[in-house]
């Protein structure tokens, strides 16, 4: 599997699956959340409308993802996946790092062999980019190296919106 950084806008990646930093209630929200649903037009925040009255009644919880169509952007997917907020006081990394482990076990299930991930927590939910930086790509590491020896996904990249985000992230990768 390759990692890699990039500056730039994630709604624009020509990628099969991008993920959404989203809220728990799936209804779109600011930032990267805001940025997805706006291009990806109205049928993705129908699409979530649906798993809210079937399937997620309460909400999507912190740490897990769900897959919606990608409607009108390149990528055909969009794992949604819910970081933890430290102003709540969810502080367990574990939580953090299942925001992309979990993406990458539906991105494997739906067939998706290029991934794109925002700073997941390091907007709006108040995580440290260094912190969020290390606990990613730790986590892609460990993922690739114990749960996808077969390969299923090739290429994972952090799209990151900031020069400092993307700082932090290559800092990372080394």
């Amino acid at each position: 599997m390759r990692i890699e950084s990039v500056q730039g806008d994630i709604t624009t990646q020509g990628v099969d699956a991008i993920v959404n930093a989203a809220n728990s209630s799936l209804l779109g929200g600011g930032g990267v959340d805001g940025a997805i649903h706006a291009a990806a037009g109205p049928e993705l925040l129908d699409a979530c409308r649906e798993l809210r009255r079937t399937t997620l009644p309460d909400g999507l919880p912190v740490g897990d993802a769900v897959a919606t169509p990608g409607f009108r952007l390149p990528a055909r997917w969009v794992l949604h996946t819910v970081g933890p907020n430290r102003h709540r006081g969810q502080t367990d990394p574990v939580l953090l790092a299942s925001c992309f482990a979990r993406p990458l076990e539906l991105a494997v299930e739906l067939g998706a062999s290029s991934v794109a991930f925002p700073a997941v927590s390091a907007g709006v939910y108040g995580w440290a980019l260094d912190d969020v930086a290390r606990i990613a790509v730790g986590t892609v590491h460990a993922w690739q190296s114990s749960t996808d020896p077969e390969g299923g996904v090739e290429l994972v990249r952090f799209v990151l919106f900031s020069s400092a985000a993307l700082d932090a992230f290559r800092t990372e990768l080394g």
